[in-house]
């Protein structure tokens, strides 16, 4: 299935928002724009059928699809402004020259599907519409009734030949008179005020039907992902030989190096008769030396690799719970043993998490569950602080939803105003 947009935003604190009257302004115009562009896409379609054996309908078609494809991003972007959800745009190719780009518009599937959606944007436009008639102009109708109805009225003739304005009646019941025509404006208040939301409510069917003819295909939504992974991938790579690359220098080789001279003046002492003393203190700074290149070595290819894991992930993650500052419990249920990798992608998001916890979130307990499902190993890391934590907003949140994608996996953050706040890390098992 296609990737439908998010659940509408939450209802806002005032109605008659900035988004709101966009909104009703986009709900009326949809229609009439909507017609306009069936009429537009109708011509050229049956236009360029008919003319599709000659080089001049073939340009026709193009062109047409070319249009829908226009309108999609047109209203995806309304989409995006007015309702605050992104659909993403499909992805197009352009070859070199005319012929390949007319080839490139007439052949893919996504052009098509803009002219499916272009073909019913006016019908899909008529519940927001309904929705405006309703809740902004009923609703002012009603809570103005006091004052039309000396001009909003029908006149009703009575069999005895006498007659009477009726403006408001229902059931046979008038509201023409006080106190009575406080109901009508009571509904219309109502109205009034449940508009933005019926409105709102309306567009769901547009924005679902927008989803699935102007965004992004399964298959590529899949390919984007794939590459999107694989360029971090091979980013992460890069940045990890790079640091290798720079620990060994700085450090190690400079180590080894210096045991290197050492041990040469151990020679040319030991040929020159140096006193005993003399070579001892020599060859102990040798032994500090190789000591260190030792610890550095075991430093770097703990951040490779941790050793820990070999003993399987309860007890690297038992391993860095002890090493947590803050009260921190940890909860294991892992019923099979889970790829190594899935392991080192879970030890080092654990890692993080309760680093970013840490220094963040101003709580003085976290909690951390590791279970296996039946297809999944989840990762649960939750702390008791203030909140406010959001995927791409620096926390380190960004680098490791890269990381998990990798695998196919999902990084959740539950994360409201004055906490808690929950990420969960799901990796597919095979």
């Amino acid at each position: 299935m296609p990737r439908l947009p998010s659940p509408p935003h939450a209802l806002p604190a005032a109605p008659y928002g900035l988004r709101d009257l966009a909104g009703l302004l986009w709900a009326l115009l949809s229609v009439p724009l909507g017609l306009v562009l069936l009429a537009v896409e109708l011509a050229g379609l049956v236009l360029g059928g008919l003319l599709s054996w000659t080089a001049p309908g073939l340009w026709l078609l193009a062109l047409t699809v070319r249009g829908a494809l226009a309108a999609g991003d047109l209203h995806r972007a309304v989409t995006r402004k007015v309702w605050g959800e992104t659909v993403d745009p499909p992805p197009r190719s352009t070859g070199a020259g005319a012929l390949a780009w007319r080839r490139a518009l007439l052949r893919e599937r996504a052009g098509w599907r803009a002219v499916g959606w272009s073909l019913l944007a006016w019908f899909i436009a008529l519940p927001p519409l309904a929705a405006v008639t309703i809740g902004y102009v009923y609703g002012l109708l009603l809570l103005t009734h006091p004052l039309i109805q000396r001009w909003n009225y029908t006149t009703v003739h009575l069999p005895d030949g006498s007659t009477r304005r009726v403006s408001l009646e229902v059931g046979g019941v008038q509201f023409d008179t006080w106190p009575r025509w406080l109901l009508p404006m009571l509904v219309g208040a109502v109205l009034l005020l449940l508009a933005p939301t019926l409105v709102r409510l309306a567009t769901a069917p547009q924005r679902v039907l927008q989803a699935a003819l102007l965004g992004c295909s399964p298959a590529d939504q899949r390919i984007r992902t794939l590459e999107e992974t694989r360029a971090q991938a091979v980013t992460d790579a890069d940045a990890t030989l790079r640091r290798i690359e720079r620990d060994l220098h700085d450090g190690t080789q400079a180590r080894l190096v210096g045991l290197g001279m050492h041990l040469t003046l151990v020679r040319e002492l030991v040929a020159a008769g140096a006193e005993k003393e003399e070579l001892l203190a020599v060859l102990e700074t040798a032994r500090g030396n190789a000591t260190a290149a030792v610890a550095d070595l075991r430093d770097l290819v703990k951040g490779i690799h941790p050793p820990v894991l070999d003993q399987g992930l309860e007890t690297a993650l038992a391993t860095l719970v002890a090493g947590c500052p803050l009260d921190t419990e940890l909860s294991c249920d892992i019923h099979r043993r889970p790829d190594p990798a899935l392991e080192s992608i879970a030890y080092f998001c654990a890692a993080e998490l309760l680093a970013n916890a840490t220094k963040h979130s101003g709580s003085s307990s976290l909690t951390v569950d590791a279970y296996t499902e039946t297809r999944a190993l989840v990762l649960s890391v939750r702390d008791e602080g203030h909140g406010g934590a959001v995927v791409g907003a620096g926390s380190g949140l960004t680098g490791l939803l890269a990381r998990v994608r990798t695998v196919d996996g999902t990084l959740e953050c539950d994360s409201p105003p004055g906490g808690p706040t929950v990420v969960t890390v799901r990796l597919p098992m095979a």
